[in-house]
């Protein structure tokens, strides 16, 4: 998948030391609800088990001068009930703030809906507030903080904000990114 400001691939080995170079920076786990302590290969292996387990896709996102910039998934697949969540995305330094998220978020949301989906979740970490921005920037819908949803790395619990686009509502979020992306 790709347009003009991003591509989007399968996470496979051959990204493994180009993504860990993207992910360098300490600052980018701090709210990330991996334990990245472990090691960058340890957070690899579980994300490509993961993924052969059918339980995520993994996209590694490529910024346009061919540099792996980050991730972005599906995850929580839930065929039967046409929903999917898009999360364990994080960007290196340098592509935050940039159009490189509403772009991959354009792909992804493209391709959900295409595929026949008709709800997309996205959740945070309520301290995240960079996140829930972005979320609230993309269009999508607050739904609920969920208390103690999941533990932290640091053995403290996360509550997590939840957003939503649904069917619905995609066709007037898809045009105000483009025209946000032009």
């Amino acid at each position: 998948m790709s347009n003009a400001h991003v591509t989007l691939e399968p996470t496979e080995e051959r990204h493994r030391a180009a993504l860990a170079a993207a992910g360098a920076d300490p600052a980018i786990w701090t709210l990330q609800p991996f334990n990245i302590a472990e090691g960058f290969d340890a957070y690899f292996d579980w994300l490509v088990g993961e993924r052969d387990a059918g339980r995520w896709i993994p996209h590694v996102v490529i910024d346009p001068q061919g540099v792996v910039v980050g991730q972005s998934c599906y995850l929580d697949i839930r065929a039967p009930q046409c929903g999917v969540e898009i999360g364990g995305t994080w960007y290196a330094r340098a592509a935050q703030g940039t159009k490189i998220n509403p772009a991959a978020k354009l792909l992804l949301l493209d391709h959900a809906f295409a595929s026949g989906m008709v709800r997309v979740q996205l959740k945070t970490d309520v301290r995240n507030e960079r996140s829930q921005a972005a979320m609230r920037k993309l269009g999508a819908t607050y739904e609920g903080t969920f208390r103690k949803q999941q533990p932290r790395p640091d053995g403290s619990w996360r509550d997590s904000v939840y957003f939503s686009i649904i069917d619905d509502d995609w066709p007037e979020i898809r045009a105000r990114l483009i025209e946000r992306l032009a």
